[in-house]
């Protein structure tokens, strides 16, 4: 990977963590005035599992490239690490390129989870029930995407 792509990555990441710092100091403001609309729990989950799930992306990433900058340039261990860590990237990239597809469709708030280590794909949208056209847009959407096909994608429904 040029030098010139690792800096473009890592200072995205910045940008993200940047992004992420700023809407958790926003949803987690003691100040809350007595007009401020409380943030339901649902919309709080939500927030908090995206700063969760941001700061331990970037703690594996920083191991990966701790790795990487430690091993020798033609070692397997350094091949490795660096297909892991564009694995990982790309399962970020995708999970946020879902979620904003799935948004757009007009679900409240969304959270998608893919992991490594399977095709499963589970999505978390916020709201008291989704119907079943609701759930046929959310495998469409997926599917299109070439993301998973419907058998392996799971939907939960948390209410508010």
């Amino acid at each position: 990977m040029s030098k010139k792509k690792k800096i473009i990555i890592l200072s995205c990441m910045l940008a993200l963590l940047a992004v992420t710092a700023v809407l958790n100091y926003v949803f987690t403001n003691d100040n809350i005035n007595a007009n401020d609309a409380v943030v339901s729990s649902s919309a709080t989950y939500f927030s908090q599992y995206r700063t969760t799930r941001l700061n331990t992306r970037n703690e594996e990433l920083l191991q990966i490239d701790e790795i990487i900058s430690a091993s020798a340039v033609d070692s397997t261990e350094r091949a490795d690490a660096i297909e892991l860590k564009t694995k990982l990237t790309e399962i970020t990239e995708k999970e946020m390129f879902l979620e904003s597809l799935i948004k757009a469709y007009g679900f409240d708030d969304v959270v998608v989870i893919m992991s490594l280590t399977s095709d499963n794909v589970n999505v978390i949208a916020g709201g008291d029930e989704i119907t079943a056209e609701d759930t046929i847009k959310i495998y469409t959407i997926i599917e299109e995407e070439n993301i998973a096909s419907p058998a392996n994608v799971k939907i939960i429904p948390i209410g508010e």
